[in-house]
């Protein structure tokens, strides 16, 4: 019998392991590249992306931003076109193509040849920029160079045509036209901006971009209340008093009074938004005319008298006696001239701006009135203008820290309470406009395709209709008995209503003290008995330390002009014209 080796034997009882392992290892196999023909989505995605990513790429193309017109439709900010320039090297046919590139868009770029060469050499690359942002005029020669390669891309740079004009209230933007920084451009970006687009462009030669739908990616108009004649011709009084009064600055600002609409709103000095970068002092920048608080002075009289006569506390023949001085919480309250006026009614009051005189009145009113009447008029809060930015003023009440009891006479008359120039004129307002105060604003339609919004404004009462009235009869009292503003602030042919300001500056250590250390302001509307236009001139550490001497004369050129641009006739004509049945000035002004 033949033996059998013993390695053969130990080969032959593993075979059959050997075997079942192999079919195991098999089965598995199949099993999973069964599964493989079934992977989740999630990897099918990956294959997907990447598969992709080998004949196309993706490159966001900008919004177009919306347009912003003035009142009457010319352009205060639009966009200019302009092209990036690109080169595709894996489209280049040899080095001596190349080379012919980079000669070419060096020469027309003004850059080096040879780092345009370099940076297009790579052929696996399917885009490389070359240049941005280039001139339109620069896009259409490259454009004509008729190379397969080299790709031109649109871009949108932000223009203001303007210039300075109403600059911190339109604003500019950053981040390659996308974001508005400030003014309008801020305060409606998301309306102005518009949707970018992401556009496939195939890696493949002579593939086609894929369409998009521009007009989805287009942001919406804006049509703004300013007029650009009168903002321009309010911004050339600004610069020219702030130059003569030798002032740090100042603010105008041009409202009607009868629905909120801001006509002007200046401040001095000013920037172009076109450069806004130059720019050295950030603050600038700012629209002092809603971020700017100060004391009014004087101006806080008519309110004052406003609302103690809508409240019932005293009547227009209301009389007190005037000793020129009053102590109150321990601080005396003086007239401005240190002089005593005797037995005083309402109206001499405000005609002299006696100081005692507004504090008597805030003191019969008590602090719950006075604080009441306040409010209604708007202090203490945003007027909630579509601007944003705005400071809100400063306003203690009774059990409020800081608040005193010498502050109920100071309020009266416009010191130790803080307003921004929007609050003031904002609630100056409700006596140009038979008491009820609009809220302000600078956009007048917003303008998406074929649809047209027109926002409304929110109105509120701060007194009566007939207290309103009678203020304003009083306001003109002022500007015809006063011999200062008969000769300063009064048009003739118009009637005017209007109040000065003077207040001084506060500081850390109290009340500065210097020969220029003054607020002046006038604030005035006409015709009175049908106001159109109302008007606030601020200046900032003028010369003549007196609102009545720096500030009226201003409101004088303001007023005078905007009887021409707006067509106001003298109030004659007016009257006469009403009293036969025509209609004055009907323009949805």
């Amino acid at each position: 019998m033949q033996s059998v080796n013993p390695q053969q034997e130990i080969i032959n009882s593993r075979l059959p392991i050997v075997t079942i392992g192999l079919v195991v290892i098999s089965i598995a196999l199949l099993f999973s590249l069964a599964r493989f023909q079934q992977y989740p989505a999630s990897i099918q995605r990956e294959f997907e992306i990447r598969e992709q990513s080998n004949i196309s790429s993706v490159r966001r193309l900008p919004a177009v931003r919306g347009v912003i017109y003035d009142r009457d439709g010319v352009p205060l900010a639009f966009n200019v076109l302009q092209y990036e320039v690109g080169v595709s090297p894996n489209l280049i046919a040899g080095s001596e193509t190349a080379r012919r590139i980079a000669q070419e868009l060096g020469v027309t770029l003004g850059l080096d040849e040879f780092e345009i060469l370099q940076s297009i050499s790579d052929p696996t690359q399917s885009w490389q920029q070359i240049a941005r942002p280039v001139s339109a005029e620069v896009g259409q020669e490259i454009a004509d160079m008729d190379f397969l390669p080299i790709v031109i891309n649109p871009l949108s740079r932000r223009s203001y045509p303007q210039g300075t004009l109403a600059a911190p209230l339109i604003g500019f933007v950053i981040d390659d036209n996308a974001r508005g920084a400030m003014g309008v451009e801020a305060s409606y970006n998301d309306q102005l901006a518009g949707q970018p687009i992401d556009q496939t462009v195939s890696n493949i030669p002579f593939n086609t971009p894929t369409d998009f739908d521009s007009a989805s990616q287009r942001g919406m108009d804006i049509v703004l209340t300013i007029d650009r004649d009168i903002q321009y011709w309010v911004e050339l009084e600004l610069q020219r008093a702030v130059e003569e009064q030798g002032a740090t600055g100042g603010s105008i600002i041009v409202m009607d009074p009868r629905n909120g609409e801001i006509l002007a709103l200046a401040n001095y000095p000013t920037f172009d938004p076109n450069h806004f970068e130059d720019v050295e002092n950030p603050d600038i920048l700012r629209n002092a005319a809603i971020d700017s608080v100060y004391e009014p002075g004087s101006i806080m009289k008519v309110l004052t008298i406003a609302g103690a006569i809508d409240l019932g506390v005293i009547t227009p023949q209301w009389t007190y006696n005037d000793t020129g001085r009053l102590e109150v919480g321990g601080v005396v309250t003086q007239n401005w001239d240190r002089n005593a006026y005797g037995l005083v009614d309402t109206t001499q009051l405000l005609i002299n701006s006696l100081n005692v005189g507004a504090a008597t009145v805030s003191l019969q009113m008590g602090p719950e009135l006075f604080y009441t009447s306040l409010d209604r008029f708007g202090f203490g809060q945003p007027t909630r203008i579509d601007l944003r930015g705005e400071e809100g003023g400063i306003m203690r009440i009774p059990g409020e820290e800081g608040w005193s009891e010498s502050d109920l006479a100071a309020n009266a008359y416009g010191q130790a309470i803080s307003v921004t120039p929007l609050q003031m004129i904002t609630a100056v307002s409700a006596i140009a406009n038979d008491g009820l105060i609009y809220q302000p604003r600078v956009v007048r339609q917003i303008i998406n395709g074929d649809e047209i919004r027109n926002p409304q404004p929110t109105v509120s009462r701060a007194i009566s209709a007939d207290t309103a009235h009678i203020l304003t009869n009083m306001m003109v009292r002022i500007v015809e008995e006063n011999p200062i503003y008969v000769e300063n602030a009064r048009l003739e042919g118009y009637s005017i209503a209007g109040k000065t300001g003077t207040a001084q500056i506060a500081s850390p250590l109290g009340y500065e003290t210097c020969a220029t250390c003054v607020i002046a302001s006038f604030i005035g509307f006409f015709p009175a008995d049908d106001p159109q236009v109302l008007i606030l001139v601020k200046l900032d550490r003028p010369r003549d330390y007196w609102g009545s001497v720096a500030a009226a004369p201003v409101f004088r050129n303001v007023a005078q002009r905007l009887a021409l641009l707006l067509g106001i006739p003298t109030d004659d004509v007016r009257l006469g014209l009403v009293n036969a049945g025509g209609v004055i000035n009907d323009d949805g002004r």
